[in-house]
């Protein structure tokens, strides 16, 4: 779980996985499900170097995560969650989910799907929904102050929204994580991308729209009123 972020598009003091949410903060959250599931038998945890807020949580956590230093970008994070891993003594052919630390809704349920989906397949694969709304494409604007406007439609069909966990082998992750280590991680913004960059195809596992990725003020309010009503 790369949880190294600061999340400053919603707008708080706080890294935002250290904000509280139904009494406890969004990592906690986040972590419980595969803390308390035995089809996982570990976590790692990757966090910034002069992360000042996790001794509070580990503290009131019923396992003990691994940690790991986290760096400046999701997949140097990731890189060096499996890197820890490997020193731990984890085979290069067990199954490694990761998981956002900003997606605190996920539940046991859909992790155990995914691991049922993907456990013999020979890429992996990962939680998605597929695409309802009408997709727009911005175009250029004219001038920085210029109101946003649209140049085309997109077609919806066969297009899904990413989700997380994401299921791959550990030494295959790692090996597309380095291969694209020296461009600065251009263009990849989660594990299935590193590994499509391979030309692997990750299976889709159907999840959930609550599972979805706390990014905004909005996101923070919709994220603490679904806790509410699942306590």
């Amino acid at each position: 779980m790369p949880a190294a972020g600061r999340g400053t598009r919603l707008g708080a003091d706080l890294p935002k996985q250290y904000l509280m949410l139904a009494g406890r903060s969004m990592l906690e959250w986040s972590v419980q499900p595969f803390l308390i599931d035995a089809a996982c038998r570990g976590l790692v945890v990757a966090l910034a170097p002069d992360d000042e807020h996790w001794s509070q949580v580990r503290s009131r956590l019923q396992r003990v995560p691994i940690e790991a230093v986290g760096g400046a970008e999701r997949a140097d994070s990731v890189r060096s969650a499996l890197q820890r891993l490997q020193a731990s003594g984890v085979g290069a052919d067990e199954w490694v989910l990761v998981h956002d630390a900003a997606r605190c809704l996920v539940t046991p349920a859909q992790i155990r799907q995914l691991i049922a989906a993907c456990q013999h397949d020979p890429v992996g694969g990962l939680l998605a929904q597929p695409l309802a709304d009408t997709l727009k494409v911005q175009a250029p604007a004219e001038r920085a102050d210029a109101d946003p406007r649209v140049s085309a439609t997109l077609e919806r069909s066969g297009k899904w929204l990413a989700q997380t966990p994401q299921m791959f082998r550990l030494q295959a992750l790692h090996d597309a994580l380095a291969a694209v280590a020296a461009s600065g991680f251009a263009g990849i913004t989660d594990e299935a991308s590193a590994m499509e960059r391979l030309g692997l195809k990750p299976r889709l596992v159907e999840g959930s729209a609550q599972n979805f990725k706390v990014t905004y003020p909005a996101d923070f309010a919709l994220a603490e009123a679904i806790l509410g009503s699942r306590a």
